[in-house]
């Protein structure tokens, strides 16, 4: 029987390693997809930090909420996007790599820690597909407010097998 390590693991072995549980898929509040896929690509829209009740984490970073509480917010912005991911290709397996990454933080004119607050979706991203395939190249930017006042949106680019 063969073991299997971490490094064997699917990413979608490796989402239930982690114990996380995915919150419902959002629908469009606007005109637009949630989600294209162009040949071998999938874009993902800007998705905010949906909640398993379907409710929304709000509040502005260095405001409402410490940079600990904005970094787990991330999280969970990445971790809607997983589940639109699942939603829609059907498994996590069907991706191949994080390409792009581009986070968005709602945060008070003197915060200046964007990249540790995006870091929480990166991380993720990394533990779910590994390193190597779970960390691309990303943008982490202040803006002085966002949709619903969430505190951080986050859109990206992934390649399919």
């Amino acid at each position: 029987m063969e073991t299997v390590t971490t490094e064997t693991m699917t990413a979608d072995q490796r989402l239930e390693e982690l114990g996380l549980s995915l919150p419902p898929a959002p629908k469009p509040l606007g005109v637009y997809k949630p989600f294209l896929i162009d040949g071998k690509y999938l874009y993902l829209s800007g998705h905010g930090p949906v909640q398993n009740d379907k409710s929304l984490i709000i509040g502005r970073i260095g405001q409402d909420m410490d940079i600990e509480q904005g970094k787990l917010a991330a999280r969970q912005v990445g971790l809607t996007m997983l589940s639109t991911m699942r939603t829609h290709v059907g498994s996590l397996d069907k991706i191949k790599r994080v390409i792009k990454v581009l986070g968005m933080v709602n945060c008070t004119p003197d915060f200046l820690r964007h990249p540790y607050v995006i870091n929480g979706c990166s991380e993720l991203f990394a533990a779910v597909w590994g390193e190597e395939n779970g960390i691309g190249v990303r943008s982490a930017v202040g803006f002085g407010s966002l949709p619903d006042n969430i505190p951080v949106e986050i859109e990206a680019l992934f390649e399919l097998k």
